[in-house]
């Protein structure tokens, strides 16, 4: 097939530390090179991908020129290319002038999609011609109460991930993510002080979350719980590999959460509030606790050891694993190309 994928223009693919979406474009678009397919990726101009490159020339999402030129810009290159498929992860409304077109088209959401912009972008479509993949059921079921949707899990690259199935008895607790409130980072330590676990915290410190860090985490690092700053996938896979559990103490609804399943894949239970996806996601007492406040966290934790890592690893292999979710998404590809023509 021939293939155009498009991603936000901020942040490069792969991303250097935070990017969860550039990740999994990362992913998609080297294993459809490997199987064959030729590929175009329309994405920051800094990318580093062995496809075709298309630097959006509008550097910012949220801004309306941008916007207009980025439009522009897919609306050019889909005319003249002519691919067979055209599968978006960015702004829904770079692809509003090639609606009316009959090229398939697919719009993944990896966050809270807008239903007004589904609504409308339906409305000028061709019959048939485009489908919505949501991240996870708590975001396609949003979706398609209004359009055509199906349920994609993101994913780890299995191959960087060791699954142990052993681990010291004075293991740490682990938390990977951005430091920032809604992330629970603070709940986390809340979590390592009641059960006199040690805690490690992995992430990046968004600047404008510097006092978040600085008066909720600073005053409560010490020797058992340390901040080690962003981490890369070795750093990643070392630190989620050695952890009794990894926690995911959300405050939002996070609409996946890919270190879940990274963490899985390492074999490591996954501990979290039931906001967003975690509910799908883990599978309460297989693959770890899915908990409804910081005391169910506490008892989640004394319990953790009852969990067969082997079977968190496999539980990864058989949902949430690259190879799973490529061929996925190619099936829908197909399909939608199928029902085209």
């Amino acid at each position: 097939m021939k293939i155009l994928v498009t991603c936000d223009p901020e942040i490069p693919v792969p991303p250097i530390l935070y990017g969860g979406i550039e990740r999994m474009v990362e992913i998609l678009v080297n294993s459809y090179i490997q199987l064959g397919h030729d590929v175009t990726l329309c994405a920051n101009s800094d990318s580093k991908i062995n496809c075709k490159l298309i630097g959006w020339k509008g550097k910012k999402s949220q801004h309306i020129p941008s916007t207009i030129i980025n439009t522009l810009q897919l609306t050019t290159l889909v005319y003249k290319e002519k691919f067979d498929i055209v599968h978006s992860f960015s702004r829904l409304a770079y692809m509003m002038a090639i609606m009316p077109f009959s090229i398939p088209k697919i719009m993944s959401y990896q966050r809270e999609p807008s239903i007004k912009q589904i609504n409308k972008a339906v409305s000028l479509s061709k019959k048939g011609s485009l489908v919505f993949t949501g991240c996870s059921n708590y975001i396609s079921k949003k979706i398609e109460k209004v359009a055509e949707a199906y349920t994609i899990y993101n994913c780890a690259p299995l191959e960087k991930y060791d699954a142990i199935s052993n681990i010291d008895q004075d293991a740490a607790l682990v938390f990977l993510g951005r430091i920032e409130e809604i992330k629970g980072t603070h709940i986390a330590i809340e979590v390592a002080k009641r059960t006199n676990k040690r805690l490690i915290i992995a992430g990046n410190i968004p600047p404008e979350k510097i006092d978040y860090f600085e008066q909720k985490v600073k005053p409560n690092l010490n020797d058992r719980i340390t901040y080690i700053g962003s981490v890369d996938d070795e750093q990643k896979n070392e630190i989620l590999g050695k952890a009794v559990a990894f926690l995911m103490p959300i405050q939002w609804n996070e609409p996946f959460g890919i270190v879940m399943a990274e963490a899985m894949a390492c074999g490591t239970p996954v501990i979290g509030l039931a906001y967003g996806s975690v509910p799908e996601v883990v599978e309460n007492g297989v693959t770890g606790f899915v908990c409804n406040s910081i005391e169910e966290m506490v008892e989640a934790v004394k319990m953790v050891k009852q969990i067969d890592r082997k079977k968190v690893r496999q539980t990864a292999e058989d949902k949430y694993s690259d190879t799973k979710v490529v061929q996925d998404y190619l099936s829908l590809y197909s399909n939608l190309i199928s029902k085209v023509k």
